[in-house]
């Protein structure tokens, strides 16, 4: 009996044992919840109080969605439409394109035949010159009542301007240059600087390049017939054997330009659109000539010439429209003043007395235009003008 009367006590202690530990546990959950809510609502309290302290408004998730719905009662700008005519016909000549990034803008060539407009194919008159034209009153009169035939475009020196009326055809129509230094190469890249700027306007047709001695022998309807009708273009492509021609071939230029390939010519030439294209296009080829071309050999007389030989000669009449004077046998042409300005001098240039090849007859009048002239034969030339070259 005394032995289960001490098992019982035992066993009643063990339960009064275990009953003070989940006592004490329960306690101390408790205790710990208790903490927690204390704890928090301190937290909560000291929040909303820096919150209410702040001179802006609280933010409730009804405000955060109103900030992300757009303003309907106020209308969002509209971007300005394309337009057709300002890619078509640029009226503003200033730019900041790179000559890279101009002649890939230049080389576009729709692959559609038809234009979605009534096209009148314009010539561009491209001066290259060194600052003032001596000729303009002359080219202003032959201009004169042509506007919507015609575009011009002058690739002077950066830091000239030239000062001319609102009224005047040449206002405004300055390209970005760069300085030109001659017998470089850097000539040769105004030339290609002029024809892609002028082939940015898709009504440029015809392409001829002057300079500020160059005149024009026959009145603008006369040369702009002559121009859009020729189904060849005007470019001065032949074989010199002499040193002055072959003798500045460059063997490095093997094997893509052979000596067979080798022109020379007048740099004043005239193009039509497609071949004008080809030409900015050009990469390949007219690195070579920018590396193996230097002087004495000139990429302006070797460049064009030679590349339209190799791959478009059959779009060439291998002939110049531009007069000029190589009697003299130096490095620069004749130059003509005051003095030499006659009636009979200005119709020997219009007829030489000899035939050329214009499409498929032959033709007497072969020059379009005549250089070098001095600004001392301007005074002659306008009195000549309306009597001889009808303008």
């Amino acid at each position: 009996m005394a032995r289960n009367k001490r098992e019982r006590e035992r066993e009643e202690g063990g339960e009064k044992h275990v009953g003070l530990l989940r006592l004490a546990q329960i306690l101390t959950y408790l205790v710990v919840f208790a903490g927690g809510v204390v704890i928090g609502l301190t937290t909560s309290s000291h929040i909303n109080s820096h919150f209410t302290s702040q001179p802006y408004q609280s933010i409730s998730v009804r405000n955060v969605a109103a900030l992300h719905q757009p303003n309907c009662s106020a209308p969002l700008p509209v971007p300005p439409p394309l337009d057709m005519g300002a890619f078509l016909h640029p009226l503003n000549l200033t730019h900041s394109l790179s000559d890279e990034e101009l002649f890939w803008r230049a080389s576009l060539m729709p692959k559609k035949e038809e234009y979605p407009y009534k096209r009148i194919p314009k010539v561009a008159f491209m001066f290259l010159t060194r600052g003032p034209l001596p000729m303009l009153p002359l080219w202003e009169r032959f201009f004169h009542g042509h506007s919507p035939l015609f575009n011009i475009y002058i690739h002077a020196p950066p830091r000239y301007h030239l000062n001319v009326s609102h009224s005047s055809p040449f206002y405004g129509r300055h390209i970005p240059s760069q300085d030109v230094s001659w017998g470089t190469v850097k000539l040769a890249d105004a030339e290609r600087r002029l024809l892609a700027n002028a082939l940015l306007d898709f009504s440029n047709e015809r392409f001829v390049l002057l300079s500020e001695s160059c005149i024009p022998v026959y009145n603008f309807p006369t040369v702009y017939r002559y121009l859009t009708d020729s189904v060849h273009s005007f470019v001065e492509s032949y074989d010199d054997p002499s040193r002055y021609g072959r003798g500045r071939y460059n063997r490095n230029m093997l094997p893509d330009i052979q000596l067979r390939h080798w022109r020379k010519g007048s740099q004043w030439f005239e193009l039509n659109r497609a071949l004008a294209i080809y030409i900015v296009s050009d990469t390949h080829y007219y690195s070579l000539f920018r590396k193996y071309c230097k002087p004495a050999c000139y990429p302006d007389e070797h460049y064009i010439p030679t590349f339209l030989n190799m791959f478009h000669g059959s779009l060439n009449s291998n002939r110049t429209v531009t007069w000029v004077d190589w009697s003299m046998l130096g490095p620069h042409p004749a130059t003509y003043g005051r003095a030499n300005i006659t009636l009979s001098f200005i119709q020997a240039i219009r007829n030489i007395g000899s035939l050329c090849r214009y499409n498929s007859e032959m033709t007497s009048i072969c020059y379009l235009f005549a250089r070098k002239f001095d600004q001392t034969a301007l005074e002659p030339l306008l009195n000549l003008s309306s009597e001889v070259m009808n303008f």
